[in-house]
């Protein structure tokens, strides 16, 4: 389970350079109907109307068969971008969930620059190096459910720190 920081767009780019395995996002309905870009998410992501139980239910079924195939799973676990003046907005628990059910180990990682080189204030940003951090993977195969807000500050904790420094 990939976890990163949500800045900016380019942080669904800068995933798929960082990570050497192959892997599906898991991301919230609503981004398919982005013009262009929505076309293209629906056919890489594992889609959840956050507001449905089946719906989530759903994405836990669907995570699997792509871990079965040998994909990782990559969710951005503060669930959407967060304000600007935000360095790292609180984590939503069904990455972590997800995680410790199927037994997979989570990879924090800590993008630094996106949102100074393409944030989502109009007019802002502008070139240069995009820096990421993979941090050590937390086991989850021992872990219970009733684990998995401890694990989610525990992960969020590393990447605040690193993005504090």
């Amino acid at each position: 389970m990939l976890v990163a920081n949500h800045t900016s767009m380019l942080d669904i780019m800068l995933m798929l350079r960082v990570s050497e395995n192959p892997f599906v996002f898991v991301g919230k309905k609503e981004l398919a109907n982005i013009p262009v870009f929505g076309f293209f998410f629906k056919r890489v992501c594992i889609m959840v109307d956050r507001d449905s139980s089946k719906s989530r239910t759903g994405v836990y079924r669907r995570a699997q068969r792509r871990l079965n195939q040998g994909l990782s799973i990559c969710i951005f676990p503060e669930g959407g971008v967060p304000e600007e003046d935000v360095i790292l907005d609180e984590f939503k628990e069904g990455a972590f969930k997800m995680a410790i059910a199927h037994k997979i180990p989570v990879v924090p990682i800590t993008f630094y620059d996106s949102k100074k080189r393409f944030s989502f204030t109009f007019l802002s940003g502008g070139p240069g190096v995009l820096r990421a951090k993979v941090h050590e993977f937390f086991e989850t195969g021992i872990l219970a459910e009733e684990d998995k807000s401890t694990l989610r500050e525990e992960i969020r904790a590393v990447i605040l720190r690193e993005l504090q420094k």
